[in-house]
């Protein structure tokens, strides 16, 4: 069996669970166009004739909802927001608004990072270990966005248009899908071997398409004030890796992102042209190789003794913050706490440390300072993400559900939550005796995962509960009829059957 061969077997084996969804999805999509979706193409290209912007991000949405129930995106909201900020940063000086972007981790200790369809940007946990500053991860960032913003994966659909488009967005989502590392039946990749060697020359990046987003990224990594040759930088790092390294040893990055010495020149060549940027690693990016690093050990008595090696008094801040996180996995928060103090009297910039230091409390049962601790910083920093879902997380241990349902709710109106969040508020709802919000936000939860069906059922429950008030039961019957004018027949005939018996019909629900 070759490398190819066998490559696609692996990653098609993790599909399994995805090709359901996205096929229904992808159907809809191709059966749904008509003329008013063909488009004059960007930049003279033909991609948007054979695959709008549109159907793009719906198919990336729909992958996205399957590698997040694979179990294998990073939920820490601190690292969800780093990366975040720092793609956003980079994203803004190459995009004119035509695409939305959302940047994830992904839990795989393999060195790869990849673009889906619709600017969904994910990186692997092994990546961002394996990067030896922050220059070196943005510039890895900046090359999918230029990826998305370019418009590589349906320039590629269309250079091959033989192919169906349900057909090619089926075997991206399954190929994108093994990446991200997710679980599945290898007899489905066995059944699709035949159709994977053609799949894999379709959506394959060409030459001058890593090219040209080598380009566009140093470009943007330049403009948003990044060291340009971050990225060569990094190429130059995995090129020695592949230097008498196993064919089958090879960090993903470089079977996915082919690294030549040719490639790695003229990279060099094109980021000389920019001024050379003495900007230094931010707090935030050693914090999250920390959280990060500290993960990936099997026990917390590894991590502990990872982050000992060196005396505390020749330790930077990064370091011994690394240090406490390590504690704090141990359940040595005494320790741990008095780091974090000293980090947070030292820099009160960094939102890290003080909720490092509100939970180093909170376990040691001071409740009174570990809410005063998260209410300064809530002062410093209003509506920071992190800050408010772990703030949240602190009342509901606390038994103030109210106050975290208001707080939380107060977030998600303003930033657009992510599944786990919308959990994290349905327990809290639920808590504060709020049955009907908290099913409502159940409701949502399953709609983000793709479960139509469990996400109308949800709501249904809430419609039987007797407290339910009247703009309530509005609400909740409009988002019914919302979601069902999404729903194939199949589903609809399921949702039928799945309907509680006893259940009166209202408006045909």
């Amino acid at each position: 069996m070759n490398r190819l061969t066998e490559n696609l077997l692996l990653m098609l084996a993790f599909a399994k669970r995805a090709l359901t969804l996205l096929a229904l999805t992808a159907i809809v999509f191709v059966s749904g166009a008509g003329a008013d979706d063909i488009q004059l193409p960007d930049m003279g290209s033909p991609a948007d004739a054979i695959l709008t912007k549109t159907t793009e991000a719906q198919i990336g949405r729909s992958i996205m909802r399957s590698i997040r129930l694979s179990g294998q995106v990073v939920e820490d909201p601190q690292i969800n927001e780093y990366i975040n900020e720092i793609g956003h940063r980079i994203a803004a000086q190459t995009n004119e608004g035509d695409h939305e972007f959302t940047f994830f981790v992904v839990n795989d200790p393999r060195i790869n990072a990849f673009a889906l369809p619709g600017g969904y940007i994910g990186v692997h946990t092994g990546l961002i270990d394996a990067t030896r500053n922050e220059n070196e991860l943005a510039g890895v960032l900046a090359h999918e966005i230029a990826h998305v913003t370019q418009r590589h994966i349906a320039r590629a659909i269309h250079a091959n248009s033989r192919q169906s488009i349900l057909s090619t967005a089926l075997m991206l989502g399954a190929l994108i899908l093994g990446a991200a590392g997710g679980g599945g039946d290898a007899v489905q990749g066995a059944m699709a071997i035949a159709q994977g060697t053609a799949a894999q020359q379709q959506i394959n990046f060409t030459r001058n398409n890593e090219y040209e987003a080598d380009r566009i990224g140093i470009g943007a990594l330049a403009e948003a004030g990044f060291d340009p040759h971050g990225m060569n930088s990094f190429f130059e790092v995995m090129s020695r890796q592949e230097f008498g390294a196993p064919d089958s040893r090879l960090p993903e990055f470089l079977r996915t992102h082919p690294v030549t010495t040719a490639r790695i020149a003229e990279a060099r060549a094109r980021a000389s042209e920019y001024p050379r940027a003495q900007a230094s690693n931010s707090t935030n990016y050693g914090i999250a190789q920390s959280r990060l690093r500290v993960e990936s050990f099997s026990t917390p008595g590894q991590a502990v003794n990872y982050f000992e090696r060196r005396d505390y008094e020749n330790q930077t801040d990064v370091e011994r913050y690394g240090r406490a996180v390590a504690y704090q996995r141990a359940g040595r928060h005494v320790e741990a706490k008095r780091i974090f103090e000293e980090l947070a009297g030292k820099d009160q910039k960094v939102i890290a440390y003080h909720i490092g230091l509100g939970e180093s409390q909170l376990a040691l049962e001071q409740y009174s300072a570990s809410q005063a601790t998260f209410d300064r910083a809530i002062e410093l920093f209003p509506r920071n993400v992190p800050l408010v879902i772990h703030y949240g997380e602190m009342l509901l241990h606390m038994g103030k559900a109210e106050e975290s349902h208001a707080m939380l709710l107060d977030l998600m109106n303003n930033v657009p939550p992510t599944p786990e969040q919308v959990r994290l508020i349905a327990r809290a709802a639920s808590e504060a005796g709020d049955d009907a919000e908290s099913y409502y936000y159940l409701s949502e939860y399953r709609l983000m995962t793709g479960d139509l069906i469990g996400g109308i059922n949800f709501l249904r429950q809430a419609l039987r509960l007797p407290e339910l008030q009247e703009i309530q039961r509005i609400r909740f019957e409009a988002r019914i009829d919302f979601i069902r004018e999404f729903m194939s027949e199949d589903q609809l005939k399921a949702l039928q059957r799945s309907r509680p018996v006893g259940v009166a019909a209202r408006n045909g629900h």
